[in-house]
Parts: structure tokens; sequence; C-alpha cells
């Protein structure tokens, strides 16, 4: 019996915010930190990304819409995932188990299959002080993500701040609370 040894995959799930434009760099920080990474986009986040710099970069396409189940999956499995930028409707959506885009079937799969996820929020400071998102940042934090949003160290952007939202997105933040890669073994 043969072992294989395969790099560890990152899904990144990129939501529709101006930090989304961002991702080739910390697309390519993940990368130096050992992770082969994936970009699953919502379909907001269309707006923001370069797909074909991102596709490139990866070596993966980046996938936006469900394929059809006969279909082969492109991507390689999940070891864990990211969200970045994790927008207003993705944490209120996925917190209540809604599956409507690709993006957020997948973290649904994920929060069930147990795997590590680490969603930073940039909602806009007033989207950040409604309710319903404070409600689900509690809930996915209860279902084990790591949910790094603490607006008194992370700061969040004024509404209608167009570029300047993407300056001021916490990306080491974000990378210093991945899990660590490790090399995966696989019986062949």
């Amino acid at each position: 019996m043969t072992q294989i040894h395969r790099q560890p995959v990152l899904y990144v799930i990129a939501c529709g915010g101006r930090p989304a434009a961002d991702l080739p760099g910390f697309v390519e920080d993940c990368q130096a930190r050992g992770w082969d990474v994936c970009v699953i986009a919502t379909p907001s986040a269309l707006k923001f990304i370069d797909r074909e710099r991102l596709a490139t970069l990866t070596g993966h396409p980046v996938r936006h819409d469900y394929k059809q189940p006969d279909e082969p999956d492109v991507l390689p499995p999940a070891d864990a995932m990211v969200v970045a930028p994790a927008t207003f409707n993705t944490i209120n959506k996925w917190a209540y188990g809604v599956s409507d885009t690709l993006a957020l079937g997948l973290l649904n799969e994920a929060v069930g299959l147990g795997l590590p996820i680490v969603a930073l929020p940039n909602p806009n400071v007033a989207l950040a002080r409604h309710p319903a998102f404070a409600e689900s940042v509690t809930r996915l934090r209860a279902w084990g993500v790591t949910v790094l949003f603490d607006p008194g160290t992370l700061p969040l952007p004024a509404p209608d701040s167009g570029p300047q939202a993407g300056a001021v997105f916490p990306w080491q933040a974000l990378a210093s609370a991945l899990p660590p890669p490790r090399t995966l073994r696989e019986d062949g």
C-alpha cells in the first residue's frame, strides 16, 4: 500500500464586499504558509474579484455556482475554510442554514463536517449594530466557527465608504487566526 502526501486545502469563500478585490495578496500569504488555496465566490463577490488572476494564482478555477450532480468536482476537498470578507448577508443566512449559493452550501456542509472555519465579518458600522447580526455571530461561534469580530480592535467601514473599506480590512489578523496547515496522508 502506498501513502500519498498531499498539501492541505484551504477554501477561501469571498463575499461581495470591497475587500474581496484584495484577495490575491491574502491567497499568496496562505500559499506561503503551506496551503493549496481554492477560491469560491458568492454571486455578489464576482463584482469585486479578478477571477482570471485568482485562477492563475491558485491553479484552480474560481467557483461561484453549483455544478450538476453528475459532473466531477474541479476542486479538491477542503481541509479548512476562510470567509473573507464575510458580509452581513452571508453571516445572517449562514447562521440560519440557508444554502442558496454554492458558498453558503459549502459553509453549511463544513459546519456539519466539523471542518475548521475562520470568518472575518466586515459589515459597515450601522449593519454591525443590527440585532440579527449579533445573534448570527453568537450562533456561528456556538457551532465552533472562529468569528473574528471585535469592533474595538478590528475596524469596520463607515456606510458607503467605497474603496476605503478595503484599506481597513485586517488581512493579517485573519492570516494569524488560520489553523496551521499540515501535510495529510492518504492510503493509495
